[in-house]
């Protein structure tokens, strides 16, 4: 979806944003490797906020800043109400900022954003707000890189609406900035691991965790072959990095308080709540990295200093509530998807949350040992989750940008993007030494269509005839139940431990196996049987399934070397 504004390729310098509802980032690709830019404060992570003091604009750190002196200037949390009306936004997050206001069924905000004494406020809609600050990421881009950003790629939540998305495309085209494609959040966050030099394309299932300040999304994705296939989303709203800033706020609120028993609680004063918040964002931060954190307030309530330490033990304890949210909204959405966790090959962290080592350990120890859990703490080689966005979508960009508009429109068009796919897979039937049937699969369930794979099948090790069954397959789920241990005279056993004057202990007996749970080939319906005649001895048969856009299938088999073959044409 390419936005209205179009510059010919030979004059584009693309990069990649991450526009966020709490912070934004800014990528570019130099050598097929995106990186991301600091803009002109030395900030990677730049707030989404915008601050006007004495008509002069600020934004990202320095506006965030100004939550604390001039917060009715400053606006902050305004991306989720793009393309939305009044009546149907959250505005809780507002409460320390300038408040999104009703004007004629639209969200606006009144802002002095004028030098003049006595100019009078002005009336910002939030999608000319998200133009100007669109308008000075890509100004702190242009810098950095010594040349006018002419478009770029944007990421967007998975439940982005076509409204949400076209008042986002308005708003950079007045920004003056050419969108190549709004990509979702997830798949720039998969494409950022994907491609890398060192990786290698497989077929897997991906959950993608997107972890923000204000909310949380989830997505299930089958990537077959390099494409991306959304399986299942979740959106969840309330176990996110601001429930984690507020748990930190009301300890220390508490302790200080119970320090200082006749001062005013400060949540209960603008000022001071903001002031808590500017500081317990620090202390979460600093407890993604360290074991321990420092929290100080200057003049916190009634004039009054405040300083504390806290662990990450003690952090982790009063935050308990918000991670097993996390856990329920990821195992949610695999159900969701009709998918157990021992089908997910890969689990990507992204967003701010996404630092913290808690969430990750609790999903090393929901998802069985073979499945890849990505994120700073518990892998080394993990992209700063932060980032993924941002550099997902510079690689996008660098893709793409040499194509003219109107093609980059038709070949990302959503209708060509979310394509079919099949929901089981397709394989072969082999034997096994044991004589018992084997499923092979050749194209694996959730493949997008139209999709052509071939694989070899080892022929009898003294050659001769073989028989190929094309079926259907499917995995399941099963589970192994303990033994049940013998049941023991106990009377005899506390007899026994009398006479030798031993104390009894039945632990033992208490303790019960947990049940093994695997992931296992049923084999489903009978697509068709193929016959290769007179393979020579150790031949392998190459087996080729062409699954069509239509859903009809064509089989191919033939012995390697060979001339000939089997071939035939199944309807959908």
């Amino acid at each position: 979806m390419s936005g209205a504004k179009s510059v010919s390729p030979e004059n584009r310098t693309v990069i990649g944003l991450t526009f966020g509802n709490s912070n934004s980032s800014i990528a570019y690709t130099v050598d097929d490797k995106a990186e991301v830019i600091a803009n002109e404060d030395g900030d990677r992570q730049i707030p989404t906020i915008l601050s006007y003091v004495d008509g002069d604009e600020y934004y990202g750190q320095q506006a965030k800043a100004f939550l604390i002196r001039n917060p009715n200037n400053t606006v902050a949390y305004f991306r989720d109400f793009l393309g939305k009306d009044f009546e149907h936004i959250d505005p809780t997050h507002n409460h320390a900022s300038a408040h999104p206001k009703d004007v004629d069924g639209a969200v606006s905000f009144t802002i002095k954003d004028k030098a003049e004494e006595d100019a009078e406020p002005s009336t910002v809609s939030v999608s000319e707000v998200a133009t100007r600050y669109l308008r000075r990421l890509v100004g702190s881009a242009s810098d950095y890189l010594g040349k006018k950003v002419t478009s770029a790629v944007i990421t967007v939540p998975t439940n982005f609406n076509d409204k949400q998305k076209a008042a986002l495309l308005a708003a950079a085209n007045a920004a003056d900035l050419e969108v190549l494609q709004l990509i979702s959040e997830p798949v720039a966050a998969a494409l950022a691991y994907d491609a890398r030099p060192e990786a290698q394309v497989e077929d897997k299932i991906v959950v993608v965790a997107e972890l923000g300040g204000t909310r949380s999304d989830v997505a299930v994705i089958a990537s077959r072959q390099g494409m991306y296939t959304v399986l299942a989303t979740a959106h969840d709203y309330e176990f996110n990095g601001v429930a984690l800033d507020k748990i930190l706020m009301d300890h220390f609120a508490k302790e200080f308080l119970k320090r200082n028993p006749s001062a005013k609680d400060p949540r209960e004063n603008a000022r001071g709540l903001a002031k808590l918040k500017f500081e317990a964002e620090a202390t979460k931060r600093a407890l993604s990295i360290g074991a321990n954190a420092s929290f100080s307030v200057e003049s916190l309530s009634d004039g009054i200093d405040f300083a504390s330490t806290i662990n990450r033990l003690r952090y982790e304890t009063l935050s308990r509530t918000v991670f097993e949210g996390i856990n329920r909204l990821v195992e949610s959405v695999i159900k969701k998807a009709g998918l157990d966790v021992l089908d997910v090959d890969e689990v990507i962290l992204s967003g701010g949350t996404a630092h913290t080592p808690r969430i990750a350990s609790n999903f090393s120890n929901i998802f069985p040992q073979t499945t890849r859990i990505l994120a700073p703490s518990t892998n080394p080689y993990a992209i700063n989750p932060s980032e993924l966005g941002a550099r997902g979508a510079a690689l996008q960009a660098s893709l793409i940008q040499d194509y003219e508009a109107d093609d980059i429109d038709q070949s990302t068009h959503a209708a060509v993007t979310t394509v079919a796919h099949i929901s089981n897979a397709i394989g072969v039937v082999s034997l096994n030494a044991a004589g018992e049937e084997i499923f092979v699969p050749v194209v694996p369930a959730e493949t997008a269509v139209p999709a052509k794979r071939t694989v070899h099948v080892a022929a009898p090790k003294d050659g001769g005839d073989v028989l190929v069954k094309f079926v259907e397959g499917n995995t399941h789920i099963k589970v192994t139940k303990p033994e049940p241990k013998p049941k023991e005279d106990k009377t005899a056993k506390v007899e026994d431990a009398a006479d030798s004057d031993e104390e009894s202990d039945f632990s033992d007996d208490d303790e019960e196996e947990e049940e093994k749970r695997e992931k296992v080939w049923k084999i489903g319906n009978t697509l068709a049987e193929a016959a290769i005649r007179n393979v020579k001895k150790g031949g392998k048969v190459e087996v080729t399934v062409q699954v069509n856009a239509d859903l009809s299938v064509i089989l191919t088999t033939r012995e390697v070397g060979a001339q000939g073959g089997v071939r035939g044409q199944l309807n959908a």
